[in-house]
């Protein structure tokens, strides 16, 4: 099988990947690239072509498309501008004391 061959792809990973590749080229990333990325995110949700074989048709977990999205930001949106100031401070002092803790041993 030649590099790049998509045959061993399942229709519906085919279909994902040209909805994928849409997307990127509404973005403006030019055709090639749109593809390349589209097939890369497939591989990564499915893990690849089909396979053959007992208990292969699993779930393979938490695809990218499933995580974040529309949720992404409302916790730190809803906090004001103090809230999320002594969370930046308080995180900054936990690095500053992991870092030193880390020296010392």
């Amino acid at each position: 099988m030649p590099k790049g061959d998509k045959s061993k792809y399942t229709d519906k990973q085919e279909r994902k990947a040209d909805h994928i590749a849409e997307g990127y080229e509404k973005g403006g990333v030019s055709e090639k690239e749109a593809e390349r990325r589209a097939w890369a995110t497939v591989n990564k949700d499915d893990g690849g072509g089909k396979k053959s074989g007992s208990g292969r048709g699993v779930q393979t977990g938490h695809p990218a498309a499933h995580k974040g999205g529309k949720l992404g930001g409302k916790a730190a949106a809803s906090r004001t501008a103090t809230q999320r100031s002594a969370s930046a401070q308080k995180a900054a002092a936990t690095r500053k004391r992991n870092a030193e803790h880390r020296k010392a041993s």
